[in-house]
């Protein structure tokens, strides 16, 4: 017997047996639900002895049976009554178990997300992808015909996104291209540092989505539900399904705000703030501003996050306003790293570490926040030092900046596309899917272990678009992306370490060391970021102008 949890309420299992009820009623089942027709198999317990058993054991029964393969919309309504009926919590069988899960998700529609229903069923042992359309239809039979198709689909209107499209309309002008993204405004989120450290307004990070759409693309403003990789299809909210040759997935990541207990509920009040929000950068340099005394928090999570350098980037803007106004000696400045160094690639540590000294700033590493009281002033880590048990710490603050816990989107997570982590799951070179051959990621949903960076974006999108264009071509890939990122991290305002890397922590330079020496404090670089990049990233980028981006090319047979 092998009992399978979906919720609290609900398990199934594959075929039980009368021996077997004893042991159903001692794991607390009050009721099951056979859903494995009479005489489907020689071994097959009737559903006269199972109910007899079951009464017997003080378990309530009901049949019904579904035929393999075959869960008809009468089906569904029916294992909804005797749900309905039945006392809690109910376990339902049928030969492997694949039909009860099957009737419980269609049943569930109309009340639970689609990523919820994927995540429940494929933690109890059960795919439900390859029926997810009729999930997104309310457990429904589909009966429209009038689906859209597209050459290429982009899921995402983002960095990654709006860029692939514009790069792949510069190499092959005649292509349907589609981008889905419900979102009405698009958001130059590397900005939002210098909103934090009131260098920029954040007026200046925002544009509506409409206005940066290439002209010729169709903008599907709706969210995915579900895919569909072996259909070439992708499933919207309200079940309308856009099909596709060739799919590039790029919906950025999940800021999970909720995996730290009491984190939502303070947000942008009591002290607590983050960069990573268009509206709480703001906040961040109302606390600057206003703080006199006291101490203050800056915490990064376990990684990957989006631009691991941003935590710390809060740190020294805040930090050199307070040694600007006279303030710093007053202040007692925090790092709380769930990691256990400063920053991944080591070639910047000297830089920085000197301006950790510079904001006597204390550095406590293996610090990961998992609660926040805002209106205590009080935030809880757990402290697991390599070696040692580990331990709860409560710590005060007057400020707080938090870097929130972030994961792959809950409908990539439970989809085909995702590894065992829940990323889009590619080869990191070509980025093309392991998978499945007409579909590309990048941006960062995906799997490669490079820096979640826009500049990253910058680099993996004339990849993906030379290599789709290759493919239309029928050809095998031609451009590898080397794991190029930037994080120009803002010591001072004035000053940036402009950190250029890719795999493997290798140094990328994107400038001779007598202009820009990466490994230092330098005015140029600020000057990149301050005045040069936000045109650069809106006009350039966006548009398809790959400047200081052409791919590496691989290097091919003739075939």
């Amino acid at each position: 017997m092998d009992l399978k949890k979906i919720t609290d309420k609900t398990s199934v299992s594959p075929q039980i047996t009368p021996q077997d009820m004893a042991a159903i009623k001692e794991a607390g089942f009050r009721a099951i639900i056979c859903n494995r027709p009479d005489g489907e198999g020689a071994d097959q317990p009737s559903f006269e002895e199972i109910e007899k058993a079951a009464k017997k054991a003080g378990i309530e029964a009901a049949y019904v049976p579904i035929t393999s393969g075959m869960v008809r919309d009468e089906d569904v309504t029916a294992f909804g009554t005797a749900l309905k009926g039945l006392p809690r919590p109910v376990l339902a069988y049928c030969r492997t178990g694949t039909r009860s899960a099957t009737l419980w998700s269609f049943h569930e529609s109309k009340k639970r997300p689609m990523a919820e229903i994927l995540a429940a069923t494929k933690a109890a042992g059960y795919d439900m992808n390859g029926v997810a359309r009729r999930i997104a239809n309310g457990g429904k039979n589909r009966t429209d015909t009038g689906d859209a198709k597209y050459d290429v689909v982009i899921v995402g209107g983002g960095a990654g996104g709006v860029s692939v499209a514009a790069s792949l309309q510069s190499r092959k002008s005649n292509l349907s291209i589609a981008i889905i993204d419900p979102a009405d405004i698009h958001y130059y989120q590397p900005g939002w540092t210098m909103v934090g450290g009131g260098v920029f307004e954040a007026s200046q990070t925002a544009k509506t989505m409409g206005s940066l759409i290439p002209r010729g693309v169709k903008w599907i403003k709706s969210a995915v539900a579900a895919f569909e990789p072996e259909n070439n299809a992708v499933i919207l909210d309200g079940c309308r399904v856009v099909k596709y040759d060739r799919l590039v997935v790029s919906p950025g990541l999940k800021l999970d705000w909720d995996a730290v207990e009491g984190l939502e509920d303070t947000l942008g009040r009591n002290g607590v703030t983050s960069n990573y929000r268009y509206d709480l950068a703001p906040y961040t340099w109302q606390l600057v501003q206003e703080m006199k005394e006291g101490r203050a928090i800056f915490t990064q999570p376990p990684m990957p996050i989006k631009c691991a350098g941003a935590p710390q980037k809060a740190m020294y803007l805040s930090g050199d306003a307070w040694f600007r106004n006279g303030r710093l000696k007053d202040i007692d400045i925090q790092f709380m790293n769930a990691g256990g160094v400063l920053f991944g690639v080591k070639d910047y540590v000297p830089a920085l570490e000197g301006y950790i000294a510079k904001y006597d700033a204390t550095c406590n590493f293996f610090h990961n926040l998992v609660s926040v009281d805002g209106e205590a002033k009080k935030a809880t880590f757990t402290v697991a030092k390599p070696d040692t048990d580990p331990e709860m710490v409560t710590v005060d603050f007057d400020m707080i900046h938090v870097c929130p816990p972030q994961s792959a989107p809950d409908f990539i997570r439970v989809s085909p596309l995702a590894d065992a982590a829940g990323w889009v799951d590619v080869d990191q070179a070509t980025l093309r899917h392991k998978s499945f051959d007409n579909v590309w990621s990048l941006g960062d949903v995906m799997n490669a272990p490079n820096a979640k960076t826009a500049a990253a974006a910058r680099k993996q999108a004339p990849v993906v678009a030379d290599n789709i264009a290759a493919d239309i071509a029928g050809r095998s890939p031609v451009a590898a992306y080397d794991g190029y990122g930037s994080c120009p991290l803002t010591v001072e305002r004035g000053k940036i370490v402009l950190a250029e890397f890719g795999y493997g922590g290798v140094l990328k330079p994107s400038f001779p060391s007598f202009l820009v020496d990466g490994t230092k404090p330098t005015r140029a670089a600020w000057f990149l970021k301050e005045k040069m990049l936000p045109p650069i990233y809106w006009q350039a980028m966006l548009k398809g102008k790959e400047w200081m981006a052409k791919p590496e090319k691989i290097e091919i047979a003739a075939e």
